[in-house]
């Protein structure tokens, strides 16, 4: 079976899911959405960079997108900043019967217990009215703190704690939104960025650490979280933006699912401008990536290094959000109507992939 995919946005990620949604054999690029005026009636082979026509123009009519009827939507839009627009355009594409594959917002990958009911309960009353489903992923949150970790845990005997870690230099992560104004890189060491906003990090990876601990069978008492941040010691630049001597560059953050007093699923972030900031925090394999560590017996360190054909660790991690979410979506279209989240679906593979 073909499915039908309308790919919404064309950012960072967006440009990478048309790549992918062009080279998967059961999928076939129905329309593609813009909100950049100057994009619209561009083809989208010419946004994704592809070097060739995909004969399909970008449009900025979602009404005409949504009443062409595809199967799914792979929405890649930014949420960040903006939760209201972003919760109504799911709940409209989910009434409108068109299944979502979604980048964000993140904490609906698993929000039972993060957010209010009141928050989710209209996306799953869209979503059973329409007869579709929303699934919200990526490579993290996402693979690399759900099935990536849970499959681990499979080979032990005693599970102590399990621990989450994405370890990676963002200086070549060209998205100045994120960086200076969510993140705080750049800015005084004292001004506290959107992220750092009491309670946004158990919003945000709250769901993360409550997921791992519905797939290992444990209730959570609470779930803590903390940060540190580190000036950069001199004046640099990036692609997105200067970095002032004495703002921030680095950023090391937790959030700890906690049980019985102690911390038994967690959350790590590691995030440096530059790789000599920070030297006694947790450094990267190869360019960096993800890692994935149980304690308990046997005690397991897993790896996963990222790198694109540009030869850049950050375009590996967009391409990694990008393909978690349009490999999926067979089995998104399949599934039961709903909020589903990693624990509902089946293994998501690479299948129709292998070269011939």
């Amino acid at each position: 079976m073909v499915y039908r995919v309308v790919q919404w946005s064309t950012g960072n990620v967006g440009r990478h899911t048309i790549a992918g949604i062009d080279a998967h054999p059961d999928l076939e690029l129905a329309g593609v959405w813009v909100s950049n005026p100057a994009k619209v009636g561009r083809d989208a082979g010419e946004l994704a960079g592809l070097g060739r026509s995909l004969g399909v123009a970008a449009t900025d009519d979602a009404d005409a997108l949504l009443a062409s009827r595809p199967d799914c939507v792979v929405y890649t839009a930014m949420a960040d900043d903006r939760l209201p627009d972003a919760i109504a355009d799911l709940t409209r594409f989910l009434r409108a019967g068109v299944s979502v594959v979604s980048s964000g917002p993140v904490f609906l990958q698993y929000p039972d217990g993060v957010v209010p009911d009141s928050l989710t309960d209209p996306i799953r009353a869209a979503a059973l009215s329409g007869g579709a489903s929303l699934w919200v992923n990526g490579i993290d949150p996402g693979f690399a703190n759900d099935w990536m970790a849970l499959t681990l845990t499979s080979l032990c005997e005693r599970i102590d704690e399990v621990r989450c870690l994405e370890i990676l230099d963002y200086s070549t992560y060209d998205n100045p939104t994120v960086l200076f104004d969510i993140m705080g890189f750049g800015k005084p060491i004292d001004d506290v960025p959107m992220l750092l906003q009491p309670g946004v990090l158990g919003i945000a990876w709250g769901s993360v650490v409550r997921q791992l601990a519905a797939g290992l069978g444990v209730s959570l008492d609470a779930v803590e979280s903390s940060f540190t941040r580190l000036p950069a010691p001199e004046d640099f630049d990036i692609p997105s933006g200067s970095i002032g001597k004495g703002t921030a560059a680095a950023l090391r953050f937790e959030v700890r699912g906690m049980r019985g007093g102690r911390a038994v699923c967690v959350l790590e972030h590691v995030t440096r401008l530059r790789p000599d900031l920070g030297p006694d925090w947790p450094q990267p394999t190869g360019q960096g990536g993800y890692r994935v560590v149980v304690s308990g017996e046997p005690n397991y360190t897993l790896d996963m290094t990222m790198l694109a054909s540009d030869g850049d660790h950050n375009t590996a991690g967009l391409k990694a959000t990008a393909m978690r979410l349009v490999n999926s979506v067979p089995a998104v279209v399949a599934a039961a109507p709903g909020l589903l989240t990693a624990l509902d679906l089946p293994l998501v593979t690479g299948r129709g992939l292998v070269r011939p």
